[in-house]
C-alpha cells in the first residue's frame, strides 16, 4: 500500500496500521498462536474498525496462507518452522571454478519470502561472507532461479540491480547480465572444496535472511539416512499438492511441503532442494500450469479450471467485491478505483461508461436492477472522492498504461463470460485455456491495483508494467487465436460426424499421456465401456496394441490415489454415477494415460474427437522420458542423434502437429472394422 491506507467502501477492511501490525506479529512470532492472541496484538496497535477485526484477520491469514494451519483458529508461523533449522546447499562445478556461490533459489523455503536473494547475509566461521558481482549469459544463470518458477527466473535476475532492469526493459533477453554472488574463493581454496562437497546451512535469523555455512564433504552421509529424508520429502510434497492444489506460487507449494514433511525435512542429513527436485525424486516434476509452471505429481497434469475466480484470492471480501465475484469478476475495490481513474484520464465522468467497461454485456444482462444500482452508487461515490484531486497532468505517464490494462482486463472478462455461456464451448478449448486466461486477468488486476491511487509508481516500475502488458496482450491474442482455430476444427468435424437423429447421451472426456504435453478431448456415448475406451485410445494415438493394458482408478472423490484394476465392462455412465472423475489407462509398464470425465454432452453413435494438441509418441518408444529425449535430439542433437530420432519417431514426425481430421478418420475406421 506504499505507506498509506486505501479507502474501502460499503464494508471496511482492516486499516493500514492494522495490516502492518498483523505482518509484524507474523514476522516475529516464534511459537504457534491463536486467533485471540493475534487479534489482541493488532487491536492494541490500532483500535479503529475493530468490530469485525478477528474475522478479517482469520480471513487474511487463511486466504493469503500467511501461516500454516494447526487446528481451528490456530496457526504455526513460518518463522517457527524454519528458524534455527538446517538445510543443504551444493555448489555447482561452475560456481566452484569461479569462486562464487549464487544464492538464487537455494534458501527456499528457509527465508522470509519478501527478501530478495541479494539481501541475504551469510557467515563462515562467524565471519561475514562478502558479496561480489558475476557476469554471464542469462541462459547459464537461469537454472539457479528456476525453483521460483521457470518463467520467473528472468524476473529475479532483472531485480538484482538497475543495470539488469534496464537490460530487460525492452522486452528482449540481454546478451549478458551481472548478478550478486558470494565471494567464496578463499573458502573453497582453504577447505579444498571439490564438486560433490556441500554446505550445511543453518538459519540464524529467518526474518532477516541470516545464514551460517559449514562444509560437509561428499559421501559423508549414509545412503540409508538420505533415503529416509527422500521418502519424507516426497510425502510432504504429495500432501502439499493434495491440500493446496497447484497453489499460487512454487514457493508456496514448497513451504507447505516442508511443513507437512515435519522437522525431519528441516534437518540433516538431507539432499539439497535442487538435487531432490531435479535428480532424486521420480514422483515429482515440473509441469506447465497455464503460462506458468508448478511442481506436481510426475506423469500427471494439473486439472483445468472453468472460471476466472478459481485462482483468485481476496480475504474477507467487501459487499462490492462479493457482488462482482458472484458475477465472475474477481477484482478488489482497488481495481474498480483504477477503472474510475482511467475514466477521468479519458476525460469522462460517466458512471455508466465505467460500468460497461467493468461489466461486459454477457454479465451485465444477469444483474438485477438492485445490483446495478448498488454498483452505480459505489462508482458515483468513487468519482466524488477521486475527481476533485485528480490531475491529468500528474497522471500523464501512468494514465496510458492504466488505460491499456483496463482494455485488456475488460476483454479477458468478456471473453471468458462468452465462453461460459455455452457448456459445449469446453469441448474445443485448448488445454488449460481457462487457467491461462485466469492468469492474464489476475496479473492485469494486480497491476491495476498498483495504479489505483494518486501516487505514480517509479519510472522503472512503470516500464516493467508496460512490458508486462505487452507480454500479456501477446499471450491473450495467441490463446484467442488457438480457441478460434479449435472452434473451426470442431465445427468442421461435427458437421459430418454428428447427424440429426444420431444424437444420444454422451460424455466429454479429456485424455492425456502422462509425462508429455499430448492431449485429446472427445465426446463418447456414455454407454461405451472401458474396453471400448482401450480401442479408442489406440486409435487416438495411432498405437498398435502391442502392450498389455489395464484401467485403474485415478483418485476417489476425496482425492486419494487408488491402485486396483477396473473391470473393462464398466461403462462411462457407471463411472460418472460412482463419482469417479478420472481413470488411468496403463499401457505396458511405461505409458500412463489419464482419462478425465468432464461434462455431459450430446453425442454421435461413436466417439468424436473435438480438440487436441501435440503429436502422439509411437508406442515403440520406451516411455515419456525417452520420448522427450528423442524430441530434443530432433532439433539439438548431433547428426547421428537426429537421424536416430527420425528412425524412432518417423521421418516426418512433427511434435507440435495434431491433425484432428485424420484422428476422426481413424475413429471412423475403427467403427467400420467392428
Amino acid at each position: 500500500m506504499d505507506g498509506k491506507e486505501k479507502k474501502r467502501y460499503i464494508c471496511y477492511a482492516m486499516t493500514f496500521n492494522q495490516e502492518e501490525a498483523l505482518y509484524d506479529f507474523l514476522d516475529n512470532a516464534t511459537e504457534p498462536f491463536t486467533l485471540e492472541e493475534v487479534t489482541s496484538y493488532v487491536h492494541d496497535a490500532d483500535t479503529t474498525r475493530s468490530g469485525r477485526l478477528a474475522v478479517q484477520i482469520a480471513a487474511l491469514i487463511n486466504v493469503k496462507r500467511l501461516a500454516f494451519p494447526k487446528g481451528s483458529k490456530r496457526w504455526v508461523p513460518r518463522r517457527s518452522c524454519f528458524e534455527h533449522r538446517q538445510f543443504v546447499i551444493k555448489p555447482s562445478r561452475r560456481e566452484i571454478m569461479q569462486g562464487v556461490l549464487i544464492p538464487g533459489h537455494r534458501c527456499v523455503p528457509f527465508v522470509n519470502p519478501i527478501l530478495r536473494p541479494k539481501e541475504y547475509a551469510f557467515f563462515w566461521e562467524k565471519r561475514p561472507v562478502f558479496w561480489t558481482k558475476t557476469k554471464g549469459d542469462p541462459e547459464e544463470l537461469y537454472p539457479y532461479y528456476t525453483i521460483f518458477g521457470e518463467e520467473y527466473a528472468p524476473h529475479y535476475i532483472a531485480m538484482d540491480n538497475e543495470e539488469n532492469e534496464y537490460a530487460y526493459s525492452d522486452g528482449e533477453e540481454p546478451a549478458n547480465v551481472s548478478i550478486s554472488t558470494l565471494n567464496m574463493s578463499r573458502i573453497y581454496r582453504e577447505t579444498a572444496f571439490v564438486p560433490g562437497d556441500a554446505f550445511i546451512t543453518k538459519v540464524v535469523d529467518w526474518k532477516r535472511g541470516v545464514f551460517m555455512l559449514e562444509k560437509v564433504p561428499k559421501d559423508t552421509w549414509r545412503e540409508s539416512d538420505l533415503a529416509d529424508w527422500l521418502s519424507i520429502a516426497e510425502e510432504g510434497f504429495k500432501e502439499s499438492f493434495k491440500t493446496l492444489g497447484p497453489g499460487m506460487t512454487t514457493e508456496e507449494q514448497i513451504a507447505h511441503a516442508y511443513f507437512f514433511g515435519g522437522t525431519r525435512m528441516c534437518d540433516i542429513p538431507a539432499y539439497s532442494l535442487e538435487e531432490f527436485l531435479y535428480e532424486k525424486t521420480d514422483s515429482i516434476e515440473t509441469v506447465p500450469y497455464g503460462i506458468e509452471t508448478r511442481f506436481w505429481f510426475a506423469g500427471k497434469e494439473i486439472p483445468d479450471c472453468r472460471k476466472l475466480i478459481d485462482g483468485q484470492r481476496i480475504a474477507d471480501k467487501t459487499l462490492i467485491e462479493e457482488l462482482l465475484f458472484s458475477k465472475g469478476i474477481p477484482v478488489s475495490e482497488f481495481v474498480v478505483q483504477a477503472y474510475v481513474r482511467d475514466s477521468l484520464y479519458r476525460r469522462e465522468t460517466s458512471v455508466e461508461n465505467v460500468l460497461l467497461r467493468l461489466i461486459p454485456n454477457p454479465i451485465a444482462r444477469s444483474l438485477s436492477l438492485r445490483e446495478w444500482n448498488t454498483l452505480a452508487d459505489y462508482i458515483a461515490e468513487l468519482f466524488a472522492e477521486i475527481h476533485p484531486n485528480y490531475s491529468i497532468f500528474i497522471d500523464k505517464h501512468a494514465g496510458p498504461i492504466r488505460q491499456n490494462l483496463v482494455e485488456l482486463h475488460s476483454a479477458v472478462i468478456e471473453f471468458v463470460a462468452s465462453l461460459l455461456k455455452d457448456s459445449m464451448n469446453e469441448c474445443y478449448l485448448p488445454q488449460q485455456a481457462f487457467i491461462i486466461l485466469s492468469q492474464i486477468q489476475t496479473r492485469a488486476a494486480n497491476l491495476l491495483d498498483e495504479l489505483s491511487d494518486d501516487e505514480e509508481p517509479p519510472e522503472m516500475d512503470m516500464l516493467a508494467m508496460d512490458n508486462a502488458y505487452l507480454g500479456m496482450l501477446d499471450t491473450y491474442e495467441e490463446i484467442r487465436a488457438m480457441i478460434d482455430d479449435s472452434l473451426c476444427a470442431f465445427r468442421n468435424t461435427t458437421l459430418y460426424l454428428v447427424k440429426e437423429g444420431d444424437r444420444q447421451k454422451g460424455r466429454l472426456l479429456q485424455i492425456s499421456i502422462g509425462g508429455t504435453e499430448v492431449w485429446r478431448r472427445l465426446i463418447v456415448p456414455e454407454m461405451h465401456t472401458l474396453k471400448d475406451m482401450h480401442r479408442i485410445i489406440q486409435k487416438l494415438f495411432s498405437w498398435n496394441n502391442a502392450r498389455s493394458y489395464r484401467f485403474i482408478l485415478g483418485s476417489n472423490p476425496e482425492g486419494e490415489e487408488q491402485t486396483y484394476s477396473l473391470d473393462t465392462a464398466i461403462t462411462i455412465k457407471e463411472l460418472s454415477a460412482r463419482r469417479l472423475p478420472d481413470v488411468n489407462y496403463e499401457y505396458g509398464e511405461l505409458w500412463n494415460v489419464k482419462i478425465i470425465i468432464l461434462s455431459p454432452a450430446e453425442s454421435a453413435k461413436s466417439a468424436v474427437c473435438v480438440a487436441g494438441g501435440k503429436a502422439a509418441p509411437p508406442d515403440t518408444i520406451n516411455g515419456p522420458v525417452r520420448f522427450k529425449k528423442e524430441i530434443v535430439a530432433l532439433t539439438a542433437g548431433t547428426v547421428e542423434a537426429r537421424q536416430a530420432a527420425k528412425n524412432h519417431l518417423g521421418a516426418d514426425f512433427n511434435p507440435d502437429f495434431f491433425d484432428i481430421v485424420q484422428c476422426n478418420r481413424a475413429l471412423i475406421d475403427m467403427n467400420t472394422d467392428c
